[in-house]
């Protein structure tokens, strides 16, 4: 383990890089009209986790909820956001470069923390824990609500059908995170509406 003096010089120096996430925009727009950035969706994702974590069936460490959701976008500094609606070869060979990424990173760190950094990344994408499951649905979840606070104007059109379906596979092993979702999907469907969207056609369309 390095000595203190060492492990500062590195956080610092880390620091710069992780600021990116601050300018790294998504394709979501905040109330105001203006584009989201990474970091804000990962902050929305947290602050989502404390209010809810306490209703899941299903025990999770709030420690490593939270510290999951700080870092499961952190390889985007270096290969930067790719759209959930994007159809390229770059999203289907994301997997590699990202971590390639995080592999980088997290050697930029002191070995402490970038492991734990990395290890973290790594559960994040697998899946498999309590806490990976309940993060990954809020990631899904944050888009929603996010979505929904927007304009309706700044939706894509096939963005009305995913309010049927992004959430669902990556809510279903929870009943309140069903429900979080359900009211997502209703204010969503609210907002469609009074938008002149023709909500039962879109349903209909994807046999809803």
């Amino acid at each position: 383990m390095e000595n203190n003096s060492t492990a500062a010089e590195k956080v610092l120096g880390f620091l710069p890089l992780a600021e990116r996430l601050k300018r790294e925009l998504r394709h979501s727009w905040l109330s105001d009209g203006r584009r989201e950035s990474v970091a804000e969706h990962t902050w929305f994702m947290a602050l989502m986790a404390l209010l809810t974590y306490r209703r899941l069936e299903e025990p999770v460490s709030l420690d490593r909820v939270l510290s999951m959701a700080i870092v499961h976008d952190l390889a985007e500094v270096e290969v930067g956001d790719i759209p959930y609606l994007e159809a390229s070869d770059r999203k289907a060979r994301k997997a590699e470069p990202e971590l390639v990424a995080i592999d980088r990173i997290a050697a930029t760190l002191p070995a402490p923390e970038g492991a734990v950094v990395r290890e973290l990344w790594l559960e994040f994408e697998e899946g498999q824990t309590p806490e990976s499951r309940f993060v990954r649905a809020l990631d899904h979840l944050e888009v929603q609500v996010q979505h929904n606070l927007a304009d309706i104007s700044t939706w894509e059109p096939v963005e009305h059908a995913l309010v049927y379906t992004k959430m669902d596979d990556r809510c279903a092993h929870d009943a309140f995170l069903r429900q979080l979702l359900a009211g997502a999907r209703a204010t969503a469907e609210a907002k469609m509406r009074e938008g002149g969207v023709d909500v039962d056609a879109v349903r209909s369309q994807i046999g809803v």
